[in-house]
Formats: C-alpha cells, sequence, structure tokens
C-alpha cells in the first residue's frame, strides 16, 4: 500500500498571489465520429477557473475522461483553450508573442508525463536527455550544463554511471527520476505531475510519491499533482479539485475533503477507495459517464444523482462557497456539511 506523509500548513489560495491562473478555459476537439461534413466535438474542458499560489499542492481527481489530463497541458502551455485565459505570474501566456511564451513556459514549469517509458525518447542517454533542455534554453556554458546533469541526478538519487544508460536500461522506478530530473532542469517554479505512478510497480510507488514532496519542499516548487489514487492525492495536497465532465465541481481543502466535501460526486469518488481501519460501502452512481460530445444540459452530474430534480437539468449551478474559506462547489442540491460519509451512504442505500 502506498504510504506518503500528510502536508503540513496548506497554502491559502485566497491569500497567496497566483502563480498560474486559468479563467474561463474551454477546450474543445475534433471527434473521429460524426457527419460526413461535420465531425462530433468533444467537449474536454468547460469554463475551467483555477489558480495555483506559489508553494501550493493541488489534487485533481475525476473518472477517466474527465479533463484532468487537458487541464494540466492548459496550465503549462501545451493545449491553448478555444476561449478563457492562462496567466503565468500575471502575464497571459497566449498574448505574448510565440518566442517569449516559449521561454516563458519552458523555463518556468515542467511537466512528469503518465508513462516514463514513452515520455523519454529511447535512442538518448540518461545525459542526453537531461542536457537537452539546458541546451535549447542556452543555460550556461558546455561545462556548467554538464555540471547541472551531475546536480540533476543526485538531486532524484540517480547514481552516476548511469549517465550514459538508455532509457530502456533502466527500470521504471529510474525512468520515472529521470523524467522528473527533465522538469526540474531549468529550476521551474511550477510542476505538473500528469499520473506521475501509474505505470510503476506498487513497490517503488511510494519512493517516487515521497521524492516529488522531498523536492517540492527543499526546491520550493508549486505542484500540481493529477492521479487516480484518490487517497494518495489527499495525502500530499494542500487543496483537491474535483472534476466531472471537463468541468471543476468542487474544490477543498485537503483536510477536509472525506467528509466536508459538498458535492456528492466527490463524496462518492472518497467513498469508493479501500479503507483498512475504517472500511465503509461505495456510495452507489446510477449509469456510466455521459458522453463529452453530447453533454448533459444543466448540471452534467444529473443523470447519475439521486438529488436530481427539474432545476438541475435547466441550469449548471454556480460556485456556492462553504463554511471553509478556500472551500466552494457547485450543486443545487449539496450535500449537509457536518454529514459523515459513511452516514451519507447509509441514507443512500436506504
Amino acid at each position: 500500500m502506498t504510504v506518503v506523509p500528510e502536508r503540513d500548513r496548506p497554502v491559502d489560495p485566497l491569500t497567496e498571489t497566483p502563480l498560474v491562473e486559468v479563467r474561463g478555459a474551454h477546450v474543445v476537439h475534433k471527434a473521429r465520429t460524426g457527419g460526413l461534413f461535420a465531425r462530433d466535438r468533444v467537449y474536454a474542458l468547460t469554463g475551467a477557473d483555477l489558480a495555483v499560489a506559489a508553494g501550493e499542492t493541488v489534487g485533481v481527481v475525476g473518472e477517466s475522461g474527465c479533463g484532468k489530463s487537458t487541464l494540466a497541458k492548459v496550465l503549462v502551455g501545451v493545449e491553448r483553450p478555444v476561449a478563457g485565459t492562462v496567466a503565468f505570474r500575471g502575464r497571459d501566456l497566449w498574448a505574448m508573442p510565440g518566442a517569449e511564451r516559449r521561454a516563458a513556459v519552458g523555463a518556468g514549469t515542467g511537466m512528469i508525463f503518465q508513462d516514463p517509458a514513452t515520455a523519454l525518447n529511447r535512442r538518448l542517454t540518461v545525459r542526453r536527455i537531461l542536457r537537452d533542455p539546458l541546451d535549447v534554453h542556452e543555460r550556461g556554458s558546455r561545462n556548467q550544463r554538464d555540471v547541472r546533469v551531475r546536480e540533476l541526478m543526485g538531486l532524484v538519487g540517480l547514481p552516476r554511471g548511469l549517465a550514459e544508460a538508455l532509457p530502456g536500461q533502466l527500470s521504471g522506478g529510474q525512468r520515472q527520476r529521470v523524467a522528473i530530473a527533465r522538469a526540474l532542469a531549468l529550476d521551474p517554479a511550477l510542476v505538473v505531475a500528469d499520473e506521475p505512478t501509474s505505470a510503476l510497480d506498487v513497490s517503488v510507488r511510494a519512493q517516487i510519491l515521497n521524492l516529488l514532496l522531498d523536492l517540492k519542499d527543499r526546491l520550493g516548487l508549486a505542484l500540481v499533482f493529477v492521479s487516480h489514487d484518490i487517497q494518495t492525492v489527499r495525502r500530499m495536497s494542500d487543496r483537491v479539485v474535483t472534476m466531472y465532465l471537463g468541468r471543476i465541481v468542487e474544490e477543498t481543502p485537503a483536510d477536509r475533503v472525506t467528509d466536508r466535501a459538498r458535492h456528492p460526486y466527490t463524496r462518492a469518488l472518497f467513498s469508493a477507495t479501500p479503507g483498512l481501519l475504517h472500511p465503509i460501502e461505495p456510495i452507489p452512481l446510477a449509469g456510466p459517464v455521459p458522453s463529452a460530445t453530447r453533454p448533459p444540459s444543466g448540471c452534467p452530474f444529473r443523470t447519475r444523482c439521486r438529488q436530481a430534480d427539474a432545476v438541475c437539468a435547466q441550469v449548471m449551478p454556480d460556485f456556492s462557497a462553504a463554511s471553509h474559506p478556500a472551500h466552494r462547489y457547485r450543486c443545487h442540491h449539496p450535500v449537509e456539511e457536518d454529514l459523515s460519509t459513511r452516514d451519507l451512504t447509509r441514507r443512500s442505500r436506504e
């Protein structure tokens, strides 16, 4: 079982200056299905609002296809939204000239992908992989770049003897350490980790997670952690963002998400994670996730919610504030704040 330490003092995004801020972001892709002259559209992200403060860890959870990876790509400027803004250090990324944007994103952000076996060029040695960002952005002299490569390898716990190894000669955990080192090569302020342990053996997941937390604290990084491992997200994060069908439906302080989340979908997600000390029955959800090409009207969760009514079918609810200033949710019929998940599970089965 993966074990990571509980987080220390949470960062309050309401008082901290945002390092990166997404406002009203929409991402739409063309699908392979549809008519002869017009293909269907996939609404990957709809009206996303998210601010990440310097030094903060934000966890992003949700079922497959909910838009987590799309949001991650928007945050680091890989994906351009069709509407909305993405600001990094107060400047709109997509209003910058191309060269300036690439320099800002390349030096200020780093991304760790899900599968290191495909994220790393299998024909390049570890030394070449780690030097590549330094060469592209012309950081330092040749000797300084070699020194930086050695520093990066030591930072992530890789022996120097692996500098001339190819990715195929490394274990899965070692490859992910190389990917983490590459993301840190240019001293970014923000690192986005998209399912960084899902392709790894259980035995090395905790090592990689603890490495990320240690690097975050040592380097003062802001970290956005995308994962299906909900309990790990809760333990690693200051704040947990829940996504459903391309929308952010709740933002919750991590220490409140298990029994104080207000959106019924967040409660259902966390009830579905196994627990050895205090196991509970998962809250049942009716039916599959709707198609992202034809999302339901109004609240997208209404087709699986027991409390849904005519209002839910007509209007997408605005964000409402909970009692905690950093907690907000979008639901016409939220869960009572003092109702435990165990009691909510019992009620849902009556």
